[in-house]
């Protein structure tokens, strides 16, 4: 019997994270990067390539195309965009841009109003800004397309309105593991 080795990707929070520190990297030295390594939140490095960093009026946009491994992600191949602003205060004030979605319903891991960026990622992104010595930022996470793959998914049915979910417990993506298909059922019960 020969066995298939089956490769990891990363999540659509390691993404944003990864579109995070691309942004957090140009705004404090003016380098445009093409890859950033993040850390799960595992201890896993993960490499991830950067498609664009670009200033814009008050911020950085940065974006980072999913990739799921050899997982059957609705998500693989998906642009994630990341816009980063400096603001006022110590804390990180995180924005569902288009396509990402916002919660409506009790027994999430958020409150109901709140965009449905799960603790994993905004844990990563709390991360990376600390690398940089940087408090006071507003994330906003779009996912262009993530309005129109958000009716594939349960999103509707387990409270989260308006596009997909930004999720990843640790940042990996495990290709069918017994974990990642245990994760999935919880919300649902």
């Amino acid at each position: 019997m020969i066995k298939k080795f089956l490769h990891s990707g990363y999540t659509t929070g390691a993404c944003a994270t990864a579109g995070v520190k691309a942004a957090l990297i140009f705004m404090t030295t003016g380098e445009i990067v093409r890859e950033v390594e993040i850390t799960a939140l595992d201890g896993t490095p993960l490499k991830i390539p950067v498609a664009s960093v670009e200033k814009i009026s008050d911020g950085v946009r940065a974006e980072v195309i999913k990739f799921s491994g050899d997982d059957p992600d609705i998500t693989n191949g998906t642009a994630v965009f990341t816009t980063v602003k400096r603001i006022l205060g110590d804390e990180i004030i995180f924005k569902a841009g288009l396509g990402v979605g916002h919660v409506t319903k009790a027994g999430l891991q958020l409150p109901i109003g709140e965009p449905a960026i799960n603790p994993g990622p905004r844990k990563l992104i709390q991360n990376v800004a600390a690398e940089f010595n940087i408090s006071g930022l507003e994330v906003e996470i779009s996912i262009p397309t993530g309005v129109e793959l958000a009716k594939k998914t349960l999103n509707p049915i387990l409270g989260v309105e308006g596009g997909l979910s930004v999720i990843g417990t640790t940042g990996v993506s495990r290709p069918m593991s017994e974990e990642a298909f245990k994760n999935s059922l919880v919300p649902q019960i």
